[in-house]
């Protein structure tokens, strides 16, 4: 049950820290969008190249930092996993519905089926998450 709750809380953290990002408008997360999304918002001069390079850079550090510390502290110190297969399992269950809630209730809910992350300018360049992002890609 704690892993339930721990991989939900997970999903609520990604939304938050979403809705942070785009508090400002969705234009604060464009480095989350396709590149011709990219181009767009610098053509129509809403941001600029820096400028994205500048919030990915933040948004990954932060958002990595962020799910670190709790993973290990839930893990670790909350469930007290002890050796690497314990810790191995817990994390892949609480990672996993976490990324079910960013799949399912941010990806195709919340980008595709709301009007939030759309950026005025850019709606002829829906979906912003096409197939091919949805799918596993090999090279």
């Amino acid at each position: 049950m704690n892993l339930l709750i721990e991989g939900l809380l997970m999903g609520v953290l990604l939304v938050a820290y979403c809705l942070l990002g785009i508090r400002k408008g969705a234009v604060g997360l464009v480095h989350l969008y396709p590149q011709d999304v990219q181009d767009r918002c610098v053509e129509l001069g809403v941001t600029t190249y820096e400028q994205i390079r500048k919030r990915k850079t933040l948004f990954k550090t932060g958002g990595i930092l962020a799910y670190v510390v709790y993973i290990l502290a839930c893990v670790y110190w909350i469930n007290a996993a002890r050796g690497f297969w314990d810790g191995f399992w817990q994390m892949f269950i609480i990672l996993s519905i976490g990324n079910l809630i960013d799949r399912i209730g941010i990806d195709w809910y919340w980008v595709e089926k709301t009007a939030c992350w759309t950026i005025p300018g850019t709606e002829d360049l829906k979906p912003y998450i096409n197939k091919n992002d949805k799918s596993v890609q090999s090279d």
